[in-house]
């Protein structure tokens, strides 16, 4: 594997006394889909949350390529190269589609290609260049996701990372989430995928860390993942 684009090593954090991260750490090169999977309350969004400057953490360093970016501000670590497509979509709802990818573009790095990005986003979303002048709010569950992976799109990321992406949607909906999740790692985006989908997100992903607890409990690549008699009993119902 290459060298990581992405190295977490030995995060801890805690709210208040309670932790929610032990001594994580991961890698992930450039070009790969890396997976964190386990049951709801392991920590996966607390170690996306500490990554992106949200939560700060107690112990362990975040660097992302060779810098470390451990507890800057959310806006820093956007600006670095890392999208965040957060947990429940976090769409503005009294804005329109069009006003919402906007403020995706925020980013100084992203400005310059502003409208050749947003003609890339409508392309790949061609629903969203329907409703572009609707509001957000009106949009269903699905096209609201859409608008949230098109917005993190417009700020030109290098890694993105997706926060439960499938949460709440229709079965057909899921997987063409997955399928986009493929493709934009097809056009060479790094993708880390935190999931409860245990299967959808196995499939799709290079290489894969079971999160129990707050800690790694397995890592490895996603078909090795799979087949785990563990993982299998525990996330599969096998």
């Amino acid at each position: 594997m290459s060298e990581a684009l992405l190295r977490v090593d030995g995060l801890d954090l805690y709210y208040g006394d309670a932790q929610a991260l032990d001594g994580v750490s991961l890698e992930i090169a450039a070009g790969e889909i890396v997976a964190i999977v386990g049951a709801n309350g392991a920590g996966k969004s607390s170690l996306i949350r500490a990554i992106h400057g949200i939560e700060r953490p107690a112990r362990g360093t975040v660097r992302f390529d060779g810098t470390d970016i451990t507890g800057w501000p959310s806006h820093r670590v956007c600006e670095a190269g890392i999208g965040h497509v957060a947990e429940g979509r976090q769409v503005f709802p009294n804005l329109t589609v069009l006003e919402n990818l906007e403020m995706g573009a925020t980013p100084r790095r992203a400005r310059a290609a502003e409208r050749q990005t947003l003609e890339r986003v409508l392309e790949m979303f061609p629903r969203l260049a329907e409703r572009r002048r609707q509001a957000a709010g009106t949009l269903s569950g699905g096209e609201q996701q859409m608008l949230a992976i098109g917005r993190c799109l417009m700020g030109q990321p290098r890694l993105i990372m997706f926060d439960e992406p499938s949460l709440g949607l229709a079965p057909t909906i899921v997987q063409e989430v997955f399928r986009i999740v493929r493709r934009l790692n097809e056009e060479g985006l790094t993708i880390l995928l935190v999931e409860q989908n245990v299967m959808a997100s196995l499939k799709i992903a290079h290489r894969g860390y079971v999160l129990e607890n707050g800690r790694i409990g397995l890592s490895g690549a996603g078909g090795e993942l799979l087949a785990n008699d563990r993982v299998r009993q525990a996330y599969l119902g096998l």
